[in-house]
């Protein structure tokens, strides 16, 4: 979902200016996902399905990975940019699991 792609991009981005390294998903999921479902701004995650949430961070850091094998020379084709935010406008999707009974 675009709300936490974003936060999790602006997360990653702010860890770079300071030198840090990338947060791992788990980290971003819980700092992301879990802790922000208990703030004003955005307790309405609550009401949203995890795997969604989840994917966005995957798809984030499969975003990276492609970017950093990318500039390393490691992926063919043509140079890929870093990721960037999106907007409201832009493609909205998400994905669920197939829960087996």
């Amino acid at each position: 979902m675009r709300v936490v792609w974003n936060d999790s991009l602006a997360c990653c981005q702010k860890k770079y200016k300071l030198g840090e390294k990338k947060p791992t998903n788990s980290q971003l999921q819980k700092q992301l996902i879990t802790q922000s479902k208990n703030t004003e701004d955005r307790e309405w995650l609550s009401e949203v399905s995890a795997i969604p949430l989840q994917q966005s961070l995957n798809d984030l850091n499969q975003a990276y990975q492609n970017f950093f094998k990318s500039t390393k020379g490691q992926q063919k084709g043509r140079p890929i940019r870093p990721p960037k935010f999106k907007s409201r406008k832009s493609k909205q999707t998400a994905r669920f699991t197939l829960m087996r009974v």
